[in-house]
């Protein structure tokens, strides 16, 4: 390799690591929350693992600390506010002859997860903490240490919502280096759980989440992009789950133009756009690919119609009028 190649390959690597130790500080100062991790001195454990998966699953492992081996319980703590949840951790040991506690938990939203197990938690900041109890009962407490930032450009999300109720639970760091879970509840939304393509008509089905009001309070319509103009749409309603048919006919309107429609559900001014919220995927607009279709409504006209989501997750409904010479 001649001195000018080497010495580009060299000055490369530099800036990559410059950029890489760029990007970890950034993605550490989003994650960190102006919250102390502990409570007067304790001694620290730095976590093997820990995560949030599928938005509602905690795993963490932490090294049992020397002197401790034998423990009888081992205890995961959840602090907030005077609140304390807790789960069981079990010790493995490790072909090295040492020996992690792990413990594997539901989370769960303390108001928006009703009836549901798990541990439930309210929003806010939760400290995490392990309990050691020993055969004398002597109970010894350690902190966690916060685990190294989690850096991905991936086709997922690192901490996507929860699809039971929306909540976001996500591993963050205080300002002192310890490790805690920041809980978000949901925002009143309108959940699109499927749309169904039929030869004459498509039929959307969703659920109405962190509710404001009575679900007969809400109406649904479909507004025109670039004019406002909007169409009612009928919707039926089974709990917090709504189903309706795509107002097809009205959409089209006699014209041959092209046009897009954004469907959405309204209580007084308050808009909600009817989103794909609920899902790990980074960009929805390159997955959910949806094909356009022709449909026949019932006087007879035929569509070309395109129902898709948004690159934001939204659904939309892009419509047009076959000509008569199209249609032949």
């Amino acid at each position: 390799m001649s001195e000018a190649l080497l010495s580009h390959a060299v000055g490369a690597v530099k800036r990559a690591r410059r950029t890489a130790g760029r990007v970890r500080r950034r993605v550490e100062r989003i994650n960190t929350v102006p919250a102390l991790g502990t409570r007067g001195p304790r001694a620290t454990l730095r976590p093997a693992h820990l995560s949030v998966l599928g938005g509602r699953t905690l795993n963490v492992a932490v090294p049992c600390p020397a002197g401790h081996t034998g423990a009888e319980a081992a205890r995961l703590v959840l602090e907030h506010r005077g609140l304390r949840r807790t789960a069981e951790m079990e010790a493995e040991r490790q072909p090295d002859g040492t020996v992690l506690l792990t413990a594997t938990a539901s989370l769960r939203h303390a108001r928006h997860d009703l009836g549901l197990g798990g541990l439930r938690l309210d929003d806010g900041v939760w400290r995490l903490s392990v309990a050691l109890r020993d055969a004398s009962g002597t109970q010894h407490v350690f902190a966690v240490a916060a685990a190294d930032p989690y850096i991905s450009d991936g086709p997922t999300l690192p901490h996507p919502p929860s699809a039971t109720s929306g909540t976001v639970f996500r591993p963050v760091r205080s300002v002192d280096g310890y490790a805690m879970i920041k809980v978000t509840g949901p925002r009143e939304q309108a959940e699109l759980d499927t749309f169904e393509l039929r030869w004459d008509r498509i039929t959307v089905r969703g659920r109405l989440l962190a509710a404001r009001g009575r679900t007969d309070e809400y109406r649904a319509e479909a507004v025109r992009r670039g004019s406002g103009a909007t169409v009612p749409v009928d919707l039926t309603w089974d709990g917090d789950h709504f189903t309706f048919d795509v107002p097809l006919a009205a959409m089209a309107g006699g014209t041959r133009a092209q046009r897009m429609w954004d469907v959405q559900l309204r209580r007084g001014r308050n808009r909600i756009k009817i989103c794909r919220g609920l899902t790990d995927v980074r960009h929805l607009g390159k997955v959910f690919r949806v094909p356009f279709r022709t449909i026949a409504i019932e006087d007879g006209r035929l569509l070309r119609v395109h129902a898709h989501l948004s690159a934001a997750g939204a659904f939309a409904v892009n419509c047009t009028a076959f000509t008569t010479e199209e249609s032949a």
